[in-house]
């Protein structure tokens, strides 16, 4: 035995230290877990960052169709109300998307015409916008959203006087893109110099000659190498953990810039809103490019009809199926969300959109990595009653203008 004691003291302190390197990951993980939920329980999406003329495509929506999707900004929700579907459910377990996403649907009933919705929503540095509110929505808003916009923010301003400034550089993400602005002019570069360009060419050039070396940069790779990093796109750690399974190394600097590369590069600039929230932090003024989807003046009326269709609640997906008879709906719009799933949480989400599909029903979502968050996860019980539309997901994939998702999934029930 004694010879042996050595060897057998080598071990228990070799799992010691195991047990305290695993012991301290664990706590690092834990408070990035409680940093996110601090950053992600005020204002994080001003606009929402999925396009929804992919969504609408791979819906293929009919007007007795039943939705249920994630709020967030609350721009996709309106955009399907131009295809005159039945119904409606929006959850969203943020109270500041809540108000938002209750403010427009009032606002598209309530302003006098469409160019007042584009001067509310879509118009930086308009003074009147506030004094709008008060004359049109307030005095027909609910009570919890009018007290929502009625208060004051940090700096003792009311809530809707940021529409007389610009709400996109608000909130989590518009912060986030702000500071990446800022991040590119300590290396020289006005990215706002991306709305210049009048050709894919010259988009490609610019991308190429001024944004791509900065990932390179070894303080850049640095940073990207935090999870914490990212906390601004809205992304938490499990998230990241997925764009990192992409990466050959131990920054995911490389990942990022292949796709800002096809934010910046594949779509023209007077087709892509997106693209301008991102290099102007603003939507294109008259003649310099599009409106969101929800904007344009084609779908005004339709969605000003059907704006009453919509139910805003605040809880979360599984919890509102729980409460909706079976065989009851049609579409669902996951987001992301499912990419900080637990197999626990993805597995009682399935089982209750399962429960209440409609034959014919589709899943839309997308995810940080390409692959599909829910292949192998899912039991078997409740995965053998969908299936994978994998080529038109492709196909749908890379005409998402938004680009910053690896994968756009599409699943159909079964007859």
């Amino acid at each position: 035995m004694t010879e042996f004691a050595p060897d057998a003291g080598l071990q228990k302190n070799r799992k010691l230290k195991d047990a305290l390197l695993q012991h301290k990951a664990l706590s690092k993980a834990g408070l990035s877990e409680r940093l996110f939920g601090m950053l992600f329980s005020g204002l994080v999406y001003p606009q929402i960052w999925e396009d929804p003329d992919v969504d609408m495509e791979a819906m293929e929506l009919q007007p007795h169709h039943r939705i249920v999707t994630i709020g967030s900004g609350g721009c996709n929700m309106l955009a399907y109300l131009s295809q005159n579907p039945s119904s409606i459910d929006v959850v969203d377990l943020n109270r500041h998307h809540i108000a938002l996403n209750k403010l427009k649907l009032a606002a598209f009933r309530l302003l006098p015409g469409h160019a007042d919705l584009v001067r509310f929503f879509g118009t930086p540095g308009v003074a009147a916008n506030s004094q709008a509110y008060d004359q049109f929505i307030a005095p027909r808003l609910d009570e919890a959203t009018a007290s929502y916009w009625g208060g004051r923010d940090m700096y003792g301003r009311r809530r809707v006087t940021v529409f007389n400034r610009n709400i996109y550089k608000t909130g989590l993400l518009g912060r986030f893109i702000g500071a990446a602005h800022v991040l590119a002019r300590l290396h020289g570069v006005r990215l706002a110099g991306m709305t210049e360009a009048r050709t894919l060419r010259e988009q490609r050039q610019f991308f190429e000659n001024e944004i791509a070396p900065i990932f390179d940069r070894p303080a850049v790779r640095w940073l990207l190498g935090r999870k914490s990093s990212l906390f601004g796109l809205g992304i938490p750690p499990q998230q990241y953990d997925e764009l990192a399974s992409l990466a050959g190394d131990d920054s995911i600097s490389a990942v990022l810039k292949h796709r800002l590369e096809k934010l910046a590069c594949h779509f023209p600039m007077r087709d892509n809103y997106f693209a301008w929230q991102a290099f102007a932090r603003r939507y294109a003024g008259q003649h310099q490019g599009p409106l969101p989807t929800y904007l344009k003046p084609e779908h005004y009326a339709a969605i000003r009809a059907n704006a009453d269709r919509v139910d805003v609640h605040h809880a979360n997906f599984t919890e509102l199926l729980a409460s909706k008879p079976a065989a009851s709906r049609d579409r669902y719009v996951l987001l992301d969300a499912q990419d900080w799933m637990t197999d626990e949480q993805l597995n009682g989400l399935w089982a209750e959109i399962t429960r209440t599909a409609r034959e014919g029903a589709r899943v839309i979502f997308r995810t940080a990595a390409e692959k599909s968050i829910i292949e192998g996860r899912l039991s078997p019980a409740i995965r053998d009653q969908w299936v994978y539309f994998e080529e038109r997901s492709q196909e749908l994939n890379a005409q998402d203008r938004s680009a910053i998702y690896g994968g756009f999934h599409i699943y159909g029930k079964k007859a």
